[in-house]
């Protein structure tokens, strides 16, 4: 069984080899950064060393058959190292980065129609020309543009070219622990910049610069979302249609799309690999039935392979939606040339393509979820099937489905926890309630744009699909209110979350194969992690911790002390929950910190005097009046917030401090005159909006 399994694999599908090559190729070159002429070195020599092998003799290459296979290994790293290099744009000569300069004049095209923000408009632009001293260079790069909201901006749309001056600056992250990573999420996507743009500058240049398929596609996506808008009443049950059918998210409810997450039901809308299996079998459906097209199997496949990839570009060609297209291509040249493809090679084959497209896919989470959900189904769903037998044919079809969301889940689950820190205990209920009813609701959303010429037909449509997806939401948000549904709170490294693969494949593969030496294995793992989550809880325990966070125009202060939280900042922020789960959530949960209380033990609090354990705190936010005192009072840490007028120099003169620190609803402009000050007094200073938030442990 384990030669024949063994065989399967590397036989059946060859390609899963080269990928692994390939995808080490790219860890290797994004985690040492190797120079590209020693890249290119060595590809040429691998290159050139397997020609030579060939022409050996026979007898020889046999004998010596494992260098061969070392030489085309080494090569295939070496090119998953070429691409990944050639990938970023910022090795390109042509980059804009290369040249711009505080005085440079730069010339960029809007790359998609800007989105609607509640204080600008927000668009992706390339910047083309950057203009030093009467000196124009053709560039190339991406950068997010954010403009003031005027009569002007709001009329901007895809193709119009702009000319303004260089205020670009670096995206760079909060700093916040535990918050998501923009800063790296923006640079697998090649955009290291991003600017602010007000009215008087930047200006509009004369033509339009539109790509004619790129035109086609926003024409085709604005008059889905017109006619969606149209025909389906209701708010909420609108923007569900549109993020069903097109992966449009702007008009989402933030609270619903968490309800979605908490129920473990958000990829419904996040457009994954089962909107275009959905979409793949419905339009072998509908072909089968035209008689013009169902005798043509070559006629069939172009319109299938056409429609899918069309789709695919209407969502903006997330890497979930690009792996099932690219899969689906192979599925359907396979099917109408009737030659079968082991699932593995497909999944590998599509795996290789987008990655030598983009090796950065790798990092996406899109796609890394996409795979092993596929992966999960294709292992462990005959399996788990198998586990029970109903007669009932609705008993059946139930449990089949039940079925493939637990084996999608098992591969998944490890990496939900690691990226979204929380686990849905009723995932299993809610997709048995959602897909169904998302189902009806997809394809009664292309029903309505297919007859949406006919507004009579579209209109009753519409309140059929308003039904539908008014089920589902409601589906949603009572499985949510349900106690106990979520399980949050959840933070495990890198290394825990790849012990905890090692455990579910481990018993997965006893439990299957019956095999005792998979059992230990799984024993042995279980029993490292349990250890290591117990030196967490003992780290926990006795951490005690000041965190000033980096929440642009707010003050924000966490003190820390084993598992409990102390909260000092602005009223404001606590009522909004998207920067409450965006800036402090996620520090909360890095420190395994949960529970809020009403003031720590260990933390002593007189008018704005602080003391944390042994650590003396100043916190000011308005004008201080001093009383005259004989001798300086020692203090750890000053926090200024709220622009108060004071002079460093006055403080210094009352106190003796460590470290000044000013938290991030200073303005910028006052923030530098005080850096100033500490500079000349020679006195150690913190600038949260520039370097982070403010973290120690005490």
């Amino acid at each position: 069984m384990r030669n024949s399994y063994h065989i399967f694999i590397w036989k059946k599908a060859p390609f899963l080899r080269l990928l692994i090559l390939v995808v080490f190729g790219i860890l290797f070159q994004f985690y040492f950064t190797i120079p590209i002429n020693i890249i290119t070195v060595s590809a040429i020599f691998l290159f050139l060393a397997f020609c030579i092998f060939s022409f050996l003799p026979e007898a020889i290459r046999f004998r010596f058959k494992v260098v061969q296979g070392i030489l085309i290994s080494l090569f295939l790293i070496s090119f998953g190292s070429l691409i990944t290099w050639q990938k970023d744009v910022r090795n390109q000569s042509g980059w804009y980065g290369n040249y711009i300069d505080s005085g440079s004049f730069l010339v960029a095209m809007i790359n998609e129609p800007p989105v609607e923000k509640a204080k600008s408009f927000k668009a992706l632009a390339s910047v083309e020309i950057v203009i030093n001293k009467k000196v124009q260079r053709k560039s190339i790069g991406k950068a997010l543009f954010y403009f003031a909201k005027d009569s002007v901006s709001e009329k901007l749309k895809y193709g119009d070219k702009i000319i303004f001056k260089n205020p670009l600056k670096a995206i760079k992250n909060s700093g916040n622990p535990g918050a998501f990573d923009y800063e790296q999420y923006c640079a697998f996507q090649q955009i290291f910049h991003q600017v602010y743009l007000k009215n008087d500058q930047w200006k509009i240049l004369n033509g339009n610069n539109a790509g004619n398929y790129k035109t086609v596609i926003f024409t085709t996506r604005n008059y889905i979302l017109q006619a969606l808008e149209k025909y389906i009443p209701g708010t909420d049950e609108s923007s569900l249609a549109k993020a069903l059918l097109i992966g449009y998210r702007v008009d989402l409810d933030k609270d619903l799309v968490q309800a979605y997450s908490n129920v473990g039901v958000v990829h419904l809308i996040a457009i994954s690999g089962m909107h275009l299996a959905l979409i793949y079998y419905f339009l072998l459906w509908i072909f089968a039935r035209i008689p013009v097209i169902k005798k043509s199997k070559l006629t069939r496949l172009i319109l299938v392979l056409f429609c899918m990839w069309f789709f695919s570009l209407l969502t903006g060609a997330p890497a979930s939606v690009i792996r099932s297209a690219v899969m689906f291509t192979f599925v359907a040249i396979g099917d109408s040339f009737e030659r079968k493809n082991s699932v593995f090679n497909s999944l590998a084959i599509s795996a290789f393509i987008l990655l030598c497209y983009d090796p950065f896919m790798l990092w996406d989470v899109g796609f890394e979820l996409s795979y092993l959900a596929v992966l999960g189904i294709v292992i462990f769903q005959k399996n788990i099937y198998n586990w029970f037998h109903f007669k009932n044919e609705i008993f059946n079809s139930g449990w089949k489905l039940a079925s493939v969301s637990l084996a999608a889940q098992l591969l998944t689950l490890p990496v939900c926890i690691y990226y979204f820190h929380q686990l849905p205990l009723l995932f299993l209920l809610s997709n048995m309630i959602a897909i169904p009813l998302s189902t009806v609701a997809l394809w009664g959303c292309i029903a309505i744009v297919a007859i949406s010429p006919i507004p009579f037909a579209a209109l009753y449509s519409g309140k059929l699909v308003r039904l539908s997806i008014w089920l589902l939401n409601h589906s949603v948000l009572l499985i949510n209110r349900i106690p106990f549904s979520l399980w949050h709170g959840l933070f495990i490294s890198k290394t825990a979350t790849i012990l905890l693969y090692l455990i579910f494949l481990s018993f997965l593969h006893c439990l299957i194969k019956k095999n005792k030496a998979t059992l230990k294995i799984g024993i042995a793992t279980t029993l490292l992690f349990i250890s290591m989550m117990a030196y967490k809880n003992w780290k926990t325990v006795h951490q005690k911790i000041m965190i000033v966070y980096n929440i642009p125009m707010n003050k924000a202060i966490d003190f820390i002390y084993g598992n409990k939280y102390y909260f000092i900042g602005d009223s404001t922020l606590i009522k909004n929950h998207l920067l409450v789960n965006y800036n402090l959530k996620p520090a909360r949960i890095s420190f395994r910190a949960m529970q809020n209380a009403p003031l720590l033990n260990n933390l002593f609090v007189k008018n704005n005097f602080y003391q944390f354990n042994d650590c003396r705190i100043l916190m000011i936010e308005t004008t201080l009046a001093y009383v005259p005192t004989s001798h300086k009072i020692d203090l750890d840490y000053i926090i200024i917030s709220k622009n108060p007028k004071i002079k460093i120099a006055s403080l210094e003169e009352n106190f003796n401090c460590k470290e000044y620190i000013f938290d991030a609803s200073n303005p910028t402009w006052k923030i530098e005159q005080w850096k100033k000050e500490c500079e000349e007094l020679h006195l150690h200073f913190h600038s949260v909006t520039e370097q982070g938030a403010f973290v120690i442990n005490l």
